[in-house]
Parts: C-alpha cells; sequence; structure tokens
C-alpha cells in the first residue's frame, strides 16, 4: 500500500536542506533574517518553532531576536496555514456590502471558525482583513494573491468548491 504525503506541517522539520539553502543563499547575513523567514515560510507556509531556533543558530544571534521579528511582524505566521490562503476584506465599503455573509459561508462551508482558522487538512486558512484596496468591487475576497470581487455567499461556495476538488481558478 503506497504511502500518502504528510501536509506540509506533520512532514519531519528536522530536514533542514531548504532552509540551508536558504540561509546559504543569503550569506548567513543577521541583516538578512527577514528576508530569510519569508523564504521560510514560503516554502512551509508558516514558521515552526524548532525551524527558528535553527535560523538563530546558523546567523549566530539570539532565539529571542529571532522569535521577537517573527511575532513583531504580522506577515509571518507560527502556525500552520492552509494551502490556499483565503483573506476576506472586512473594511467598510465591504462589511456595508456583504462580507459578513461571505465569512459565514467559508466557515460553515470549511467547518472552521475564529478560533480555529484552519482546516484539518491544511487545505483552506481563512483571514479576515481590514481593507485589501479594492473598494470599488466590495465585498472582496483574495485566494493566494488572486483578487475575486462583487462576492456573494453563492460564488463563494462555488469557489470553494472548485479548489476543494483541484480545479484551477481562473478568470471567469
Amino acid at each position: 500500500m503506497p504511502m500518502e504525503a504528510k501536509p506540509v506541517a506533520t512532514q519531519d522539520i528536522r530536514n533542514f536542506a531548504k532552509v540551508n539553502a536558504i540561509i546559504e543563499k543569503y550569506g548567513k547575513k543577521p541583516e538578512a533574517l527577514i528576508a530569510i523567514l519569508q523564504e521560510i515560510q514560503d516554502e512551509y507556509r508558516y514558521l515552526p518553532e524548532e525551524i527558528l531556533a535553527y535560523v538563530a543558530t546558523a546567523l549566530n544571534i539570539s532565539p529571542a531576536k529571532v522569535f521577537g521579528v517573527t511575532t513583531f511582524y504580522a506577515q509571518f505566521s507560527t502556525i500552520p496555514k492552509g494551502k490556499y490562503i483565503i483573506q476576506v476584506c472586512d473594511g467598510t465599503a465591504c462589511h456595508v456590502r456583504g462580507s459578513n455573509p461571505l465569512i459565514e459561508t467559508i466557515q460553515k462551508t470549511l467547518n472552521i471558525s475564529e478560533e480555529k482558522p484552519t482546516t484539518d487538512d491544511l487545505l483552506f486558512t481563512l483571514e479576515t482583513v481590514s481593507c485589501l484596496g479594492a473598494c470599488g468591487l466590495a465585498p472582496v475576497m483574495v485566494v493566494n494573491g488572486k483578487v475575486f470581487g462583487e462576492m456573494t455567499p453563492e460564488a463563494t461556495k462555488k469557489l470553494l468548491l472548485k479548489l476543494q476538488s483541484g480545479e484551477e481558478i481562473l478568470d471567469d
């Protein structure tokens, strides 16, 4: 029986070959910490604590400094995120035009909540953001950088089903 691929969050993170390659790319320079963390997060979809400690050792800086940078910047996450990061705008224009029903649809469809924003299979993570800068398209959501405007609960559910089936999300 063939073995299934493990989700990123449960892979053996002791394999630091990818992390080493990223660190070497920046010449083990402490001033490259943010760039290094960004690339590591791109690889793992979050920053595991064990990798943060490894980065500190490799750059010859304190683990507290690495953790401090990680927790200071909102772009970094120390908790696993899904393959698809769904950001729903809840700024004024989007809120008035119906972002809450979108959030509720996503939470109900994916069985997630504010307290548990990522699905158990690590396929989806829901983030509510203050503004996506696309007020004319309200309500707006972004999936892995792709903007979807004038969304409805029905269109949201259809999009989620496409993603769950592995279908590419192209311009309709």
